[in-house]
């Protein structure tokens, strides 16, 4: 199985969240993100037009997963220092495209 995480700003279209995972290519066999990311339209847009599934995780969850990568900033502005990574790798696997940072649009990819 192939999961994406994804991260973004608020506001984010769906164009961007696709763009972004188009730039890391492959298939798409879920999609994993911060909860209250996962309610910003141009995400459930982006995931509806692609039929994917969509998990979302609370903070807490995300903030227990192991990254290679961290910030100080995210951690500030919503409580876990990794959000493409840590919502990839929730449910475990080995981290095959680490982040990945495509304008307002952040993307990880794991395979179980």
């Amino acid at each position: 199985m192939r999961v994406v995480g994804i991260g973004a700003r608020r506001g984010v279209s769906a164009q961007e969240v696709l763009a972004a995972v188009d730039a890391v290519g492959g298939p798409v066999d879920l999609v994993a993100t911060l909860d209250r990311r996962a309610a910003e339209p141009g995400l459930r847009d982006a995931v509806a037009l692609r039929g994917w599934t969509l998990s979302a995780h609370a903070a807490t969850e995300l903030d227990g997963v192991s990254t290679p990568t961290t910030s100080a900033r995210v951690r500030a502005a919503v409580g876990t220092e990794s959000v493409a990574e840590a919502a990839a790798l929730v449910g475990g696997g080995e981290l095959v495209v680490p982040r990945t940072v495509h304008g307002r649009v952040t993307v990880a990819v794991v395979l179980r």
